[in-house]
């Protein structure tokens, strides 16, 4: 009885999973950041990442940053997909001689993802992006590989 309880619970957690509207996770690149994607109609979704670096010392600087995705979205084929969107993001750095300043840039998102047969969905992506302000204004990217809970 009580494996059957247990199938039964799987399975109906796994048929909401496939259905899901909302994936929670981390996405990890140049730093971390805590992503959070919803979907906006059938195919597209918005994604929104805080993020952090310095803990790791990969980089001369540190930085907190909220990022904006809007993404349309395709399945290839059944739980692979890709995507690509417009974002823009709001930074704030402290770079290793001290000096403060807020950078705010305009750019973009292309990616694939793939969905688990659990509720897990896997991505790994690409996020070109122009700074507008501070030392390192100009063109720079990103790539991360992020691993969401989907609910």
């Amino acid at each position: 009885m009580k494996k059957a309880l247990l199938i039964l619970v799987a399975v109906i957690g796994l048929g909401f999973a496939a259905n899901a509207q909302n994936n929670l996770g981390l996405r990890i690149g140049t730093g971390a950041e805590l992503s959070w994607q919803t979907a906006l109609g059938s195919n597209n979704r918005l994604e929104l990442d805080l993020g952090a670096n310095g803990f790791l010392n990969w980089n001369d600087y540190h930085y907190f940053s909220l990022t904006g995705i809007y993404q349309w979205h395709w399945y290839i084929v059944d739980r692979f997909g890709w995507y690509v969107g417009p974002g823009a993001q709001a930074s704030f750095f402290r770079s290793a001689a001290g000096n403060n300043y807020f950078n705010i840039a305009l750019g973009g998102q292309i990616g694939i993802d793939y969905e688990l047969p659990i509720p897990l969905q896997l991505s790994l992506d690409f996020s070109p992006m122009w700074n507008f302000l501070g030392t390192y204004s100009g063109f720079g990217w990103g790539a991360g590989f992020g691993i969401r809970y989907m609910f």
